[in-house]
């Protein structure tokens, strides 16, 4: 499997199906990611990440992950999300309504499995906008 197969399958498997079983299938367990200016590590933040995302938006999808380039190790991509806002997330209270966001990505593997990545997202502000003006 190609390190953009593995991208997309993990995208699927962890994100839309929600088996955090298999993130030791793709993740290095010295895993880091840097987003928002600072470093998240290991396992057990992906697991608690994406708890925190799919309870609050519990039918999260990834509708398109786009390679975007790839050089050696490193591959940067796009994933575009969709789902509803049901619960509270980042202190923003639920909306209920439709979010759908994009992340940009690059991802450094180290053999088969990806040890470090860096994420910028617009999902804080894609929630936001959902809120109701007042």
């Amino acid at each position: 499997m190609t390190h953009e197969d593995r991208i997309v399958r993990a995208n699927e498997e962890l994100i839309t199906k929600g088996d955090l079983s298999v993130i030791p299938s793709f993740f290095s367990p010295n895993y880091v990611v840097h987003a928002g200016g600072k470093d998240y590590h290991g396992h057990a933040f992906i697991g608690q990440f994406l708890g925190v995302l799919r309870t609050a938006v519990p039918d999260v999808r990834v509708v398109d992950v786009a390679i975007r380039g790839a050089a050696g190790d490193t591959i940067s991509w796009e994933r575009t999300l969709r789902g509803t806002h049901t619960a509270d997330m980042l202190g923003i209270p639920p909306s209920g309504k439709r979010v759908e966001w994009r992340e940009l990505v690059v991802s450094r593997f180290g053999g088969e499995l990806i040890a470090e990545e860096w994420s910028v997202s617009d999902l804080a502000g894609q929630l936001l906008l959902k809120l109701p003006r007042g």
